[in-house]
């Protein structure tokens, strides 16, 4: 990866505000370059005393962004309280199984009207419950959001143009949010529906480990297309069911992440399906990727959550009989094919397995 891409481009206009990037992972890194590049101090928290003391002295963490040099008032610390105690607004990217823990441990640290973004992609598995859910319920007295969207860390740290979408109930959350992360490569669009954009964030990532294994399989570019569409169709359903909007999905944190999780090798979770598509168990192929692909943890729950609404999901149930129930790859693949045809916009029909 090239250490950036083009001549620098010139700091946005900043009032230099303090803020904090949770995790020291490859999205909480690409955050933390944006953030610094636009002329604001980030205090910058990971767990890791190593990676903390790599990116003071040689701004870099290459564990997870190798060759890519970060610039700026960026302060790593493994000092939780230190880290949130001055930011006007902290960024959350601790991955979806430590996310409760890591709150709950230092919601005393958290301030009155705080903003606090999530930007992680992933669901609890005690009551289905997602980020925001969480941080609404660990610490109710901050002002809380979503930032999701068609993201791929690598291209963010090559200054490749990106759009974004924060979601928060909250128009000055939105504003502020707009203002910190907003420059020339990077557009942050706003939403109000923080379910449906976050919703939308956790289930692509299912449908990006179907992708893998379809390119796995060499099938052609109709055929991807049509999985594609088909989980477009599948994770709307579904989430509307449970209470989100629709028109969510017609944006980027719906079909525009699903279309960059679904076709590039830069996904996680793509990389995982291709992996076990080419014959690898998944234990193997997770190990290989060395680093946290959420839509594993998801397929589960959502699967569970299906079942229990009665919610027609073909493609999660033939993933989780690929992945846990031994089933030939093929032989799902092609039943998901043949299965009956029915409408093309499924949002006309019944949503439950009744029909």
């Amino acid at each position: 990866m090239p250490e950036n891409k083009g001549s620098a481009p010139k700091p946005a206009k900043s009032t230099g505000t303090n803020v904090a990037v949770l995790g020291g992972g490859s999205f909480g890194t690409a955050i933390t370059k944006v953030l610094a590049e636009n002329g604001h101090t980030v205090h910058f928290w990971m767990r890791s005393p190593e990676q903390v003391k790599e990116v003071a002295e040689h701004g870099t963490n290459s564990r997870y962004m190798p060759d890519v040099q970060l610039a700026g008032d960026i302060r790593a610390t493994t000092d939780f309280a230190s880290a949130i105690t001055a930011a006007e607004a902290v960024f959350v990217a601790i991955p979806s199984k430590a996310f409760r823990t890591v709150i709950r441990e230092h919601a005393g640290d958290f301030h009155d009207g705080q903003i606090v973004i999530s930007l992680t992609k992933g669901i609890e598995r005690d009551g289905f419950k997602l980020m925001s859910e969480i941080l609404q319920e660990e610490i109710p007295r901050c002002r809380i959001g979503v930032l999701s969207g068609p993201n791929l860390a690598g291209e963010i740290v090559n200054r490749d143009l990106t759009a974004t979408v924060i979601a928060a109930k909250d128009p000055d959350v939105r504003r502020i949010v707009q203002t910190l992360l907003g420059c020339e490569y990077f557009r942050v669009y706003a939403n109000v529906d923080v379910y449906g954009v976050e919703l939308a964030g956790a289930l692509k990532n299912i449908y990006a480990i179907v992708s893998g294994l379809a390119a796995a399989l060499d099938l052609g570019e109709n055929a991807k297309s049509m999985l594609i569409t088909r989980s477009l169709a599948e994770m709307s359903r579904f989430a509307v069911s449970l209470g989100a909007n629709p028109m969510t999905f017609m944006g980027l944190a719906g079909v525009g992440d699903l279309v960059v999780t679904c076709t590039s090798s830069k996904s996680r979770n793509y990389r995982v399906g291709y992996a076990v598509g080419k014959g690898k168990q998944l234990d193997e192929a997770i190990s290989e990727l060395g680093q946290v692909a959420e839509g594993i943890y998801t397929l589960q729950l959502v699967k569970e959550k299906a079942e229990e609404a009665g919610i027609y999901m073909p493609l999660v149930r033939g993933l989780h009989e690929i992945l846990y129930g031994g089933a030939s790859i093929k032989a799902v693949i092609n039943g998901l094919m043949m299965a009956v045809q029915n409408s093309d916009v499924e949002f006309i029909l019944p949503r439950t397995l009744t029909h």
